[in-house]
């Protein structure tokens, strides 16, 4: 059974719709008419009713005609209500376009029951702003071949809602650090150092809130953390049609799957915090302690990133954008060459400073 999409269409010309992070609007591709979410959800309820009472009602195919179970794992049928195509998806993907008509979908069954994202922090930044950043990030790359920048194209670039568990958490902790002072002085005859040592503890709480873990398999955690922090201050309550116009997947990673990446998280960043007031010193070592986590919680939301993709000499590479606040990483390719250049050069200026150190030294 085809799972039935909601295809978001302008009311005045039924051009197809998508969400707009600069105005906070849905925005018409043909006419240019704009529209609140709210208004459009409303409109599109009666529909997404129709689809789903016209979806149990359509005949099963024939047994001879159905995919097998192997087959069928971790794939969705759905029909494009702009063009009437019926398409195989990942059971994951939640928004996706038609590659017949190119009209933005929604599969509204992804979100039901316990799958229904709770926020979504909205899209800023459109896909211009994605290719200005990535051209900004090949800046000043050194060791960037030039034909990689000047020649080589994007060969993708998608808009993807990434499902994200939020966790909140109290961590209290008790560190203890050894620390050292220096201090030195000289007279006529001695230079001196003293060395004091001191044992220094560290107690108290802190609290977190709305610490990201990512909760698709598909996207590499340290990637989706490199492009952090996200402005949670603008999350709102999830609306489908918030993703009109970007692709979004569904979590594949549960929370109680995702609540170890989180307490690491929050306990590194309690150590970080305790270690910064312990200040005045010359040297410290942490020691020891523990850190207790405790009334945890987590909630799901949809994060905005824009996922460009290029292949290099037979590699690809990826680069991820925040597509609230612009911050751009990804790795890139090393003009060995220029390297070396610069490598040898460096040696040599190091190599002259040396000889005309040792040279000083002789005619003294």
């Amino acid at each position: 059974m085809a799972t039935q999409l909601t295809n978001y269409q302008c009311p005045a010309c039924t051009g197809p719709l998508h969400f707009d992070g600069a105005s906070g609007k849905l925005v018409c591709d043909f006419c240019g008419s704009s529209y609140d979410t709210a208004e459009i959800e409303a409109l599109y309820a009666e529909k997404e009713a129709a689809a789903e009472t016209a979806a149990q009602n359509k005949q099963a195919p024939p047994p001879d005609s159905v995919w097998s179970e192997n087959e069928a794992a971790g794939l969705r049928s759905y029909s494009c209500p702009s063009c009437g195509a019926e398409l195989i998806c990942d059971e994951t993907t939640a928004a996706t376009s038609c590659p017949y008509c190119g009209n933005p979908t929604v599969i509204a069954g992804q979100f039901s029951g316990m799958q229904r994202p709770e926020l979504v922090l909205p899209f800023v930044l459109d896909k211009n702003a994605a290719k200005a950043a990535l051209k900004k990030y090949y800046r000043g790359k050194r060791f960037l071949p030039n034909a990689f920048s000047s020649q080589n194209h994007i060969e993708e670039i998608k808009g993807v809602y990434v499902p994200f568990w939020l966790f909140d958490a109290d961590a209290d902790a008790d560190i203890r650090y050894r620390a050292t002072r220096v201090r030195t002085w000289s007279d006529s005859d001695y230079d001196y150092t003293e060395t004091s040592f001191f044992s220094v503890l560290r107690g108290g709480s802190l609290g977190f809130a709305q610490v990201p873990v990512d909760g698709s398999s598909k996207m590499a955690d340290d990637l989706m953390e490199s492009i952090e922090p996200f402005n949670f201050a603008e999350a709102v309550d999830f609306q489908t049609a918030y993703l009109a116009g970007y692709l979004a997947d569904k979590y594949d990673v549960t929370a109680e799957e995702s609540v170890d990446r989180a307490n690491a998280r929050i306990r590194k960043s309690t150590e970080d915090a305790f270690a910064a007031t312990v200040q005045g010193y010359t040297s410290v070592t942490p020691e020891g302690g523990s850190v207790r986590l405790h009334n945890g919680k987590a909630k799901y939301a949809l994060y905005p990133v824009w996922l460009l993709n290029t292949t290099w000499k037979d590699k690809k590479y990826t680069f991820a954008m925040n597509g609230q606040t612009g911050k751009m990483v990804g790795d890139l390719p090393v003009d060995k060459a220029a390297y070396r250049r610069w490598l040898f050069g460096l040696t040599g200026i190091i190599g002259a400073g040396a000889f005309a150190a040792s040279y000083l030294l002789w005619l003294l």
